[in-house]
């Protein structure tokens, strides 16, 4: 037992080092307001403030939102991927891999050249409203999604799909009995990660220029580096970081409970 403690100290000091003391400053700091000393109220001036309410408004709905359409967008890709033969798909499998590494703002800038304003479109400069950046983030997670549910059909026996066509079962039947009970749980990981992912994305926000548009993390952005309201800025991260933190409780929750 000592020496699987004395194995666990350099992880766990690295942990401390690189991750748990710079949160522990973030936290130590949203108490201290510019006045000095500790008070909380930095939490007061924040929790109250309209900009505050609507930030977390607009991050909770776009995070639902590209959640959903990227749930339903990879659900229907996997399954012509994986089960739909056609030339080159084991080709468009290997890329999804290599999208996966792509940064978000590059996906951003490439839907500028069509939703921009000097764009193909551009006239409509839909990519700067929120709805443009529904589509960005839809466009950016849905391979997050794809991914575990590729890995997941390729574990699928296929002798299930063979016995329920030739017992007369058509696509929709055989995709709503055999093939969507199977999907459940990689759908719930790649969701969850999705989710997580979608309220905290800074770059696609940013990129897209939608100036109307202000999640926790581009508020983050904007009291600390174009306000010096520190203590603010701390407040928003501390929410954000619980915000996510328990959403993914709620995810193992869940996920025990369903036995997944």
């Amino acid at each position: 037992m000592s020496r699987r403690l004395w194995w666990a100290l350099p992880p766990v000091a690295l942990l401390s080092l690189f991750f748990l003391y710079p949160l522990a400053l973030v936290v130590q700091q949203s108490f201290r307001p510019d006045g000095g000393g500790a008070s909380l109220q930095p939490y007061a001036d924040v929790l109250a403030s309209p900009a505050f309410r609507r930030a977390l408004w607009t991050t909770v709905w776009l995070a639902l939102g590209s959640t959903a359409g990227c749930l339903v967008l990879g659900f229907l890709l996997a399954l012509v991927i994986a089960f739909v033969p056609f030339p080159g798909a084991r080709a468009v499998a290997r890329f999804i891999d290599v999208y996966l590494s792509f940064p978000s703002f590059l996906i951003t800038l490439a839907l500028l050249f069509i939703y921009g304003t000097t764009g193909m479109v551009g006239s409509l400069q839909f990519l700067a409203t929120p709805w443009g950046v529904l589509l960005a983030e839809v466009t950016y997670f849905t391979p997050f999604v794809m991914r575990p549910l590729l890995a997941a059909f390729a574990q699928l026996d296929t002798a299930q799909l063979e016995a329920a066509s030739s017992l007369g079962a058509r696509a929709p039947r055989i995709v709503r009995q055999v093939i969507w009970p199977e999907a459940l749980p990689a759908l719930a990981a790649g969701g969850s990660l999705v989710l997580v992912l979608c309220l905290n994305e800074f770059g696609i926000v940013l990129f897209t220029g939608a100036k109307g548009v202000t999640t926790l993390p581009t508020l983050v952005y904007g009291k600390a580096i174009l306000e010096s309201d520190y203590p603010g800025a701390c407040v928003v991260a501390v929410v954000n970081v619980l915000l996510s933190v328990g959403l993914y409780g709620l995810y193992r929750v869940v996920s025990r409970r369903a036995g997944a």
